[in-house]
């Protein structure tokens, strides 16, 4: 063979194989962002259908699915490693697509949040695409394709916004909804024809499903009971009940795991220091990072009316518009993070990232009024979170082995998960307090949502303050892959 068609044959394998991890990573990519997707639906039409559906309790409509999420989470990813990732990944979709098809058609407002509770069954997904990027690619591959995974949510925030725009200024939120259940069926197909399965397995292992009812029963009951506290009082027996009840449930589930063979999270793992750290560090902030749009969503899109609401009434291609920018630089920062984190310490982003978002949503406190002050301050808080959400899929590779890869990536989505919603809970409380109730729906005055940008401000500094706390480990071109690592 001569030279020159061994070269030839060379080029075209290379060119195979990229072709192939490229399909891989849109893949991935979607359905990593599939929640994030359907989250800012969500968001943009949750003022629509709490005036259609004439509702207090609008924060449901996007916490129900949060809920059912974080219940069935650790069952996700303990089947993940005992059956594959792609094929509890498929499951998963394939039954949260059941729940998008049930909201699409609801009638009723309790109809809807059942659609959105079963939709909810699909959230644990992107801690298994996470964990699929270490298995899948090569190591030098493995940062810049986590990195690449983790900035989608800057494509999100981009492309997102207009899309909606589109959809809910020409549709209203029932084409959303319709919307979501289209993203989910995409999803869906990307992953059965493009995505290989995952050789990593745990080898003998059962599902522990005492510990799995423990601790996904006991989370949602204390979020429960957190989301109910403004309505029944937060010293009501109720609010007590449940918040109490569930944290019992979750103490009584690190006493559990210690007894059976097969633990849902082997607690030797999350003792670890360089473990439990960059969980709660990344929780922290992440949970921060992704409530905030409860309050500036609300804020766009709810109606201006004078000593009602103070809204800004825009609709929603508007909001994306003044968006732009801070969604590129999500982008762009993520990429960036994720190049850098090869010389420079992951901890060292993270902590700049989460001191970038307090610095724009304190100033969003204040300077909140026009689409200028809007655009600026979001254009500082996006850098900040392109290095966030980079950096904190970074830096769980960093902290475990490849066997261990799917459950920390699912021990970090169950912690961020709950902070996300323990934290729009809060912004949803911060906010009624001084709004009014007309004709059976919540509008929301500038107090509430000063108070609010305060509330997330004050959350990304403790989170900066925590990445203090995690300890020095390998660079991601250090670390172990999967299996690339054969």
């Amino acid at each position: 063979m001569s030279l020159t068609t061994a070269s030839s044959q060379q080029e075209s394998e290379t060119s195979r194989f990229g072709a192939r991890y490229a399909l891989i990573l849109v893949a991935l990519l979607w359905a990593v962002q599939l929640s994030p997707i359907v989250g800012l639906l969500v968001g943009n039409s949750q003022s629509e259908i709490a005036i259609h559906f004439h509702t207090t309790r609008i924060a449901w409509f996007s916490q129900t699915s949060s809920l059912v999420g974080i219940f069935l989470l650790p069952f996700v990813v303990k089947a993940a490693g005992i059956y594959g990732k792609k094929r509890v990944m498929l499951v998963a979709i394939a039954l949260g697509l059941v729940g998008d098809l049930i909201a699409a058609t609801a009638t009723s407002y309790s109809t809807l949040l059942v659609g959105r509770g079963l939709a909810g069954i699909y959230g644990p997904i992107a801690a298994l695409g996470y964990a699929m990027a270490r298995d899948v690619f090569p190591r030098r591959m493995v940062g810049q394709a986590s990195g690449f995974l983790g900035g989608g949510i800057g494509l999100v925030a981009l492309g997102g916004p207009f899309l909606s725009g589109w959809v809910i200024d020409s549709w209203g939120f029932r084409g959303a909804l319709w919307f979501m259940a289209i993203a989910t069926a995409l999803s869906l197909v990307l992953v059965l024809v493009f995505v290989p399965e995952s050789p990593v397995r745990e080898e003998h292992a059962r599902m522990d499903w005492i510990g799995g009812l423990l601790l996904g029963g006991g989370l949602a009951a204390a979020i429960y009971g957190i989301g109910e506290g403004s309505q029944w009082g937060w010293t009501s027996g109720k609010t007590l009940g449940f918040i109490g009840g569930g944290l019992v449930a979750v103490i009584a589930f690190a006493f559990v795991e210690r007894r059976v063979a097969n633990p849902l999270f082997p607690l030797a793992l999350l003792k670890r220091r360089q473990v439990w750290t960059v969980l709660l560090a990344t929780s922290v902030i992440a949970g921060a990072i992704y409530s905030v749009g409860t309050v500036a969503q609300l804020l766009a899109l709810m109606p201006k009316i004078p000593t009602i609401s103070d809204g800004l009434g825009w609709s929603v291609t508007h909001n994306a518009l003044i968006n732009a920018p801070a969604s590129v630089l999500i982008v762009v920062m993520a990429v960036v993070t994720g190049a850098l984190a090869r010389r420079i310490d992951a901890r060292i982003l993270l902590g700049i990232g989460a001191v970038l978002t307090t610095t724009g949503y304190g100033f969003a406190s204040h300077f909140h009024h026009t689409a200028p002050q809007l655009m600026i301050t979001g254009i500082v808080a996006a850098i900040g979170m392109g290095m966030i959400v980079s950096a904190t899929p970074i830096m769980i590779i960093e902290a475990v082995a490849p066997a261990e890869q799917a459950l920390a990536n699912g021990a970090q989505n169950l912690t961020a998960g709950v902070a996300q919603v323990v934290f729009t809970q809060l912004a949803f409380t911060v906010l009624a307090r001084g709004g009014t109730v007309m004709k059976g729906t919540q509008f929301y005055r500038d107090s509430g949502f000063t108070h609010g940008y305060w509330l997330i401000c004050g959350v990304c500094l403790v989170g900066a303050a925590l990445a203090l706390l995690v300890p020095r480990a390998k660079r991601i071109d250090e670390v172990d892959a999967g299996q690339a690592a054969a």
